[in-house]
């Protein structure tokens, strides 16, 4: 009954989150026009797009992986980059819509960040790893969020300034958190305590995708480089327990 209530009350949030962030994008296009002006890329906007951009990366892997055939991958990550945030809670809500009722009441987030994990063979497939690749690719987008942070500071000063919150700004990092609660939702699943999942999420509300990316980088660290990537959505206990016995053996 527990993981149920669990699996509906991520479907209405990402629901309710979809939806409000429908409508601070409607409200901002009809009282502030057009985002594609060249007077609203303030230091601060580039920065913010730019944190928000490596955070859509995490959830184009996951849809790449999650979609059967590269036509739909491509057409959700193009979404993705077009709508944020409105995109990113369809496709969760649409993943828990996708569960039986049996799967809902087991465990739904195991089941909504895997890929068909039931129809898997019981043995593990030979596939190319892209561990260490990921863990190049994360190191690089951490290190160029970190630089444009350091560099936005120094260049223009604090962004605690309230000048700097133009409506299109506002409406950017509503977006931007709508994404970090998704992305907080997969840590608290993955930490295995309250203190643990609560420190990595302040950091994220904090820091965002330089967060992000050292989350993900000391996640796939916990891998061997000859592991399926793929392993890195679940839990430790999940992943020792079924790695073999009917976990996905797809790898990215």
């Amino acid at each position: 009954m527990t993981k149920l209530s669990l699996a509906i009350g991520l479907k209405v949030l990402f629901t309710v989150l979809g939806a409000l962030m429908v409508a601070t994008l409607l409200y901002t296009l009809f009282t502030d026009g057009s985002p594609f002006r060249m007077s609203l890329l303030t230091p601060w906007m580039v920065a913010t797009l730019i944190d928000f951009y490596i955070n859509v990366i995490p959830f184009a892997i996951w849809v790449t992986y999650k979609e059967s055939n590269w036509v739909t991958s491509i057409l959700w990550i193009i979404l993705l980059i077009c709508f944020g945030s409105i995109t990113t809670c369809s496709y969760i809500v649409l993943q828990f819509l996708k569960l039986s009722s049996q799967e809902s009441s087991q465990d739904p987030l195991y089941y909504v960040l895997l890929r068909n994990p039931n129809k898997s063979a019981t043995e593990p497939k030979k596939e190319l790893s892209f561990v260490v690749t990921l863990r190049i690719i994360f190191s690089i987008l951490g290190l160029l969020m970190f630089g444009t942070l350091v560099y936005t500071i120094v260049t223009d000063g604090s962004p605690f300034r309230m000048k700097l919150l133009t409506p299109w700004l506002t409406t950017t990092l509503v977006d931007f958190y709508i994404n970090i609660v998704a992305l907080a939702v997969w840590v608290a699943y993955k930490e295995s305590s309250w203190v643990s999942s609560v420190f990595w999420i302040i950091l994220l509300i904090s820091f965002g995708s330089f967060t992000a990316c050292v989350y993900v980088v000391w996640q796939l660290f916990q891998l061997s480089s000859q592991d399926p990537v793929y392993l890195v959505l679940v839990h430790r206990r999940d992943r020792a327990e079924n790695k073999y016995k009917g976990l996905p053996g797809e790898a990215i």
